[in-house]
C-alpha cells in the first residue's frame, strides 16, 4: 500500500504522501493460492507468479478486515506464470464475484493478462480486464 494511504479526517498530505500516490507497491506471490489481503488494495499490484494452475481468492468482509475498504476499492491482478489464474471468492454463497457482462462466477486470467477487482457493495466485487 502506498505511504499515507488510506487517510483519515485531519491528515496532511505531504510530498512525500502525495508523490507516492502515483506509486505502485508490487506484491509478488509465488504459491499455487493466494487471499487477498487489505494491503492489496489502493495503489498495490498483486503480481501471480507460479508457472502452473493457481488461484487468487477474494475473502468475506466478515473473515478479513477488507470490510474496512469501502465501496469503489479496487485490486490490481497481474498473471505473469504460465498457468490460468482463476480469481474466485473464498465463501462463494457469501461473496459475489461478477464478470464479463453480469455472470456470476469465478474467471480466469492467461498468462501476462491484467485484471481489477472493484468492490460494489459489501461481499460484491465486479472483475474486468482481460479474463476469460
Amino acid at each position: 500500500m502506498a505511504s499515507g494511504l488510506p487517510s483519515v479526517t485531519g491528515d496532511v498530505l505531504t510530498s512525500t504522501t502525495f508523490n507516492s500516490l502515483v506509486l505502485f507497491t508490487l506484491n509478488t506471490q509465488s504459491a499455487s493460492s493466494y487471499t487477498v489481503v487489505l494491503a492489496d488494495v489502493y495503489q498495490s499490484l498483486v503480481i501471480m507468479s507460479n508457472a502452473s494452475t493457481k488461484t487468487l481468492y477474494i475473502p468475506t468482509d466478515a473473515t478479513l478486515p477488507i470490510a474496512s475498504a469501502p465501496v469503489g476499492t479496487a485490486i490490481s491482478i497481474y498473471n505473469s506464470g504460465a498457468g490460468a489464474l482463476t480469481i474466485t471468492a473464498t465463501t462463494p454463497g457469501t461473496t459475489t464475484l461478477v464478470s464479463a457482462g453480469a455472470t456470476i462466477g469465478s474467471p480466469t486470467l492467461a498468462q501476462y493478462k491484467t485484471a481489477v477487482a472493484i468492490k460494489l457493495a459489501v461481499n460484491s466485487w465486479l472483475i474486468t480486464g482481460a479474463i476469460a
